[in-house]
């Protein structure tokens, strides 16, 4: 294989690994240089879409496809978050084929301008003057019903007058329009005071800051009132407000004017790989994000790890000529005297901790690329690595490579059952599935039917001498697990069987003679697999109890047919399971089975009861 079709088909794999959620993707030409950058709402697919063939590319597209060695990808909160994280990207890198193929544009922004009587507008350019900026906004569509919402519900100006207190008390302005139409209050000749327009201003602000309850209040009134007063017309275009008003947010840590320039390293450990995760932010936009994994040699410590993934930063930074950054978010303080200069910060709220939980996101995100990548190309380490991990998140003696999971099926008492699935090696062996009926005890009581079927079926292995599972899984919790481990007690396995019980509700974990529930990691692999496995115990049990519901109801009417005994009875129900088939069988074939006599009969009954109804059973 060539080196070109080496890196096809690394590209290739690389695709394969993305995830189905919203972010940004970077192409990269055989010299590392970002050729094109592109958003997405579903990153896999539409990535995929560049290295299918088809008729519709362009000459243009295909290329720059021909030209990609290496792609990256920014995984986000939301597509309007891509989209604002492709724009800053862009005017950062100035990819070639991003002007090429499209243009690259400034989002709009809202701005309180820093004026006396200050004006809410719209804005393109962020100007540091003291002005309060919010935004920016994907959609100009959403940005003109904010604005307008603010405008109706607060008489704001418009007009762009000096309005310093000594023009206005020269007396030189005469109010417009806009106060008469009662869109103003006519601060231009002293009709509003600063103190009442500066209540409007905080009451708009409130709205861009994503403070919706004061408007929603004065709509609501404002809807009853128009309601009372019989003006349906009026009272349903504010409910349209209301429902704009709920539907709409303003806050977005890709671009956000609380921000100025600082840098984000996040560094994850878990699972014995570590990854890190830079982000730079230069005048409140995210102009750089790129993940990279670090290979510890003698179990470094998370301190030891930011300080390396730190230097690598810093190094980096220098080699690009880029100065250091005064301020760095990181998820703990590193040793001060490593780096002198610069100030570290642990957000604990705002928009640094959201930058830094976006970091966090892409770690966990490439962390799992590498395990699939892992899974495909070495099952065997996918599967060590994973039992090794339930091991110790359970604190097990051994590796739980033979687990056993137990559920019981009933409704109301009637017909029990219960069902065992197997999983080797984190897998199911549905060769290996079996299912029990409750045979000692007496109307719904899960606790002694858990004890019954722990005794018949670890009774039986111990006779045969067949091997005894590593985990046993109760599907349930304090109340299920304390008599499946007194079965195991009797057994004499205790000490000799790891057992644990479930708990639906919480997903808690519970362990024999601990009052108290333990928590696996809600996107752990260990947790993923013992839901699965309770899951599928799950679905084993009520497929098998609706079988024999199923089987119960059939047997029962067939008993009420004179002449049929439970032979006759049971011949039927192995040959055609249903009575629809009984009904439509000829005469002759049932009378093979059951006897002239008794087929006669049989046909009889189902006439009589109209065969036609009993076509579904």
């Amino acid at each position: 294989m060539d080196s070109d079709e080496n890196i096809r088909q690394s590209v290739r794999e690389k695709v394969a690994l993305l995830p189905d959620s919203p972010g940004v993707y970077q192409f990269l030409n055989a010299e590392g240089i970002v050729i094109y950058v592109g958003k997405a709402k579903n990153l896999k697919r539409r990535v995929s879409s560049y290295f299918v063939s088809r008729a519709d590319h362009t000459r243009k597209v295909q290329v720059m496809v021909r030209q990609i060695a290496d792609l990256r990808h920014i995984v986000v909160g939301s597509e309007a978050d891509a989209l604002l994280l492709e724009n800053n990207l862009i005017k950062e890198l100035q990819p070639r084929y991003n002007i090429l193929l499209k243009d690259s544009k400034s989002y709009p922004w809202i701005v309180v301008k820093n004026e006396p009587f200050p004006r809410i507008f719209s804005t393109r350019k962020f100007v540091r003057d003291g002005s309060a900026y919010f935004g920016p906004y994907s959609s100009v569509t959403m940005q003109r019903a904010v604005l307008e919402l603010i405008r109706g519900l607060y008489p704001l100006r418009t007009c762009k007058l000096n309005l310093s207190p000594q023009a206005v008390s020269r007396g030189t302005y005469s109010v417009c329009l806009e106060y008469h139409i009662g869109n103003c209050k006519g601060p231009c000749v002293g009709y509003q005071s600063e103190e009442d327009y500066a209540g409007s201003i905080a009451g708009a602000k409130n709205i861009l800051r994503g403070d919706l309850r004061p408007a929603e209040e004065y709509f609501t009134a404002e809807m009853k009132r128009l309601a009372e007063g019989l003006h349906f017309e009026q009272a349903a275009r504010v409910k349209d407000k209301l429902e704009m008003l709920s539907s709409y947010s303003s806050r977005s840590v890709i671009v956000s004017a609380t921000l100025t320039n600082l840098e984000v390293v996040y560094v994850l450990n878990d699972e014995g790989a570590s990854f890190c995760n830079h982000m730079r932010i230069v005048h409140g936009a995210v102009v750089h994000s790129f993940t990279f994994e670090m290979r510890g040699r003698l179990d470094e410590s998370p301190d030891e790890l930011l300080a390396f993934a730190l230097g690598q930063v810093f190094s980096q930074a220098r080699e690009e000529d880029i100065p250091l950054p005064r301020e760095v978010i990181v998820p703990m303080m590193p040793d001060a005297e490593l780096f002198p200069t610069v100030n570290f910060t642990v957000p604990q709220r705002g928009d640094k901790l959201e930058l830094l939980r976006l970091a966090e996101k892409n770690c966990k995100l490439a962390r799992l690329e590498k395990f699939k990548q892992i899974e495909k190309t070495d099952p065997d380490r996918h599967t060590d690595r994973i039992m090794a991990k339930m091991q110790k998140d359970l604190n097990l003696p051994v590796e739980p490579r033979y687990i056993e999971c137990f559920d019981n099926s009933n409704i109301q008492g009637t017909n029990p059952v219960a069902s065992c699935v197997v999983f080797r090696d984190g897998r199911p062996s549905k060769k290996d599935y079996r299912h029990f009926n409750i045979k000692t005890v007496v109307g719904a009581n899960d606790f002694a039917s858990m004890e019954e079927v722990l005794t018949r079926r670890y009774g039986r292995l111990i006779e045969e001498g067949q091997p005894l599972p590593d985990l046993i899984v109760i599907d349930g919790g304090k109340g299920q697990l304390s008599f499946a481990f007194a079965a195991l007690e009797k057994l004499g396995l205790r000490g000799k069987v790891s057992v644990v019980g479930l708990a639906k509700r919480m997903e808690e974990v519970y362990y024999p003679g601990d009052p108290f529930p333990h928590y696996l990691d809600k996107t752990g692999e260990s947790l993923r697999i013992l839901m699965h496995i309770r899951d599928e115990a799950h679905r084993f049990g009520i497929t098998f109890h609706r079988q024999k519901r199923s089987i119960n109801f059939l047997k029962s009417e067939l008993e009420n047919v004179p002449g049929l005994g439970r032979t006759s009875i049971e011949r039927l129900l192995k040959k055609y399971r249903t009575l629809s088939r009984m009904a439509r069988t000829p005469e002759a074939e049932l009378a093979e089975l059951i006897g002239a006599g008794r087929a006669r009969i049989l046909l009889d009954y189902f006439e009589s009861k109209d065969s036609v109804g009993l076509a579904g059973r």
